[in-house]
C-alpha cells in the first residue's frame, strides 16, 4: 500500500484500524524539503480484500513523465468543501495534470509560498474550479486508467480555482516503493 507520509505523522496503529499495519515506512526525503517526498509504503498484516472500491493499480516506472492537460481521477472520503464534513460514501472526482511550471507559478503568489518540485503532480480544472481532492483526502490515489500517478498530498483551499491539488508523483519514487515493499 503507498500513501502519504504525513498522513502518518504521530499515528499510533491500534486495534481500531480496519486493517492492521504490520509496517510503515516513510520516504527518507520526508521532511526535508518542504512537502516533497511525502510518500510512504505501508505492508498490512493480512491481504485486502479487493471489490468494486479496492482494487490494485500499477506503478509506472521510475521517471515517468505525465503531459499536461491528461485527465486523471482521484477517489476519497474527504469533505466536499474546505472546512465541511468527511463523506461517508466514497468519491471520485476527474480532473486534469497541470503543467508544474504553471502550478508553480500560481503557489508562488501565496502569503507562504509553497514549493512545487519535479516530484510533484498538480491537478485540477484551473480558473474555473470546483474539482479537487479536499481535506480527509490525503494520502489517497491520483490515477490514470489503471496507472497510480500520484498520492494527494496538500493544497490551498479545495476546490480554489486559482490553486490546483498536488500529489507525490508515484514515478518519482518506483525505484524505491519497489525496493521498500519487499
Amino acid at each position: 500500500i503507498v500513501t502519504a507520509a504525513h498522513c502518518l505523522a504521530g499515528l499510533l496503529f491500534s486495534v481500531r484500524n480496519v486493517i492492521s499495519v504490520s509496517r510503515a515506512v516513510n520516504h527518507p526525503s520526508y521532511g526535508r524539503n518542504g512537502m516533497d517526498g511525502d510518500i510512504s509504503v505501508i505492508q498490512l498484516c493480512t491481504a485486502p480484500v479487493f471489490n468494486d472500491n479496492v482494487r490494485p493499480l500499477v506503478i509506472h516506472q521510475q521517471g515517468f513523465q505525465l503531459p499536461a492537460g491528461l485527465p486523471v481521477w482521484h477517489a476519497g472520503w474527504g469533505t466536499t468543501s474546505s472546512g465541511g464534513v468527511s463523506s461517508a460514501i466514497l468519491r471520485d472526482v476527474q480532473m486534469f495534470t497541470i503543467d508544474n511550471d504553471l502550478c508553480r507559478q500560481r503557489y508562488a503568489s501565496v502569503l507562504i509560498p509553497q514549493r512545487v518540485t519535479e516530484d510533484m503532480i498538480c491537478a485540477g480544472i484551473l480558473d474555473e474550479g470546483g474539482k479537487d481532492a479536499c481535506q480527509g483526502d490525503s494520502g489517497g490515489p491520483l490515477y490514470y486508467q489503471d496507472f497510480l500517478v500520484g498520492i494527494v498530498s496538500w493544497g490551498r483551499g479545495c476546490p480554489d480555482p486559482h490553486y490546483p491539488g498536488v500529489s507525490a508523483s508515484v514515478s518519482s519514487y518506483t525505484d524505491w516503493i519497489v525496493a521498500t515493499a519487499v
